[in-house]
């Protein structure tokens, strides 16, 4: 009876588990959409800098560093500067994160204006990533 039960009990929870199953599918699906197969990264600095410009970000700097290089991804270290107001850089990492590409915020550095006048100079490093061992079926 108690292994009956058991089984019983362990059919109730398959529906959970296929409903977690097809969560993590989803999931994954969408963070690998986000890992382009090219390098890409004129598209990236062109888009970083439509998204500066489009918040009136002033002394814009946008600075690839050394690419690495792992199994089959890579990733690409992206120094980012500009200036502007508080409320313009924070609109500014609201579109980033709203991107099509996965990007990693490693730091963020604000240092405000000396004049005091409500700018704020920012300072940050990101990292993008792409596919380099693709295997087509």
């Amino acid at each position: 009876m108690m292994i009956i039960a058991k089984s019983i009990s362990d059919s109730e929870q398959l529906p959970l588990f296929k409903n977690q199953l097809f969560k993590l599918k989803t999931k994954l699906s969408n963070f690998e959409a986000n890992i382009p197969e090219q390098r890409a990264l004129g598209t990236f600095v062109h888009q970083i800098a439509e998204l500066m410009n489009q918040h009136n970000l002033k002394e814009q700097e946008i600075a690839p560093r050394t690419e690495i290089e792992t199994d089959g991804l890579s990733c690409i270290p992206v120094s980012i500067q500009c200036k502007g107001e508080l409320t313009q850089i924070f609109q500014f990492y609201q579109q980033l994160q709203q991107l099509d590409r996965l990007i990693r915020i490693k730091q963020v550095k604000f240092t405000n204006d000396s004049d005091y006048i409500g700018e704020v100079s920012m300072e940050t490093d990101v990292v993008i990533y792409y596919r380099t061992n693709i295997k087509h079926g």
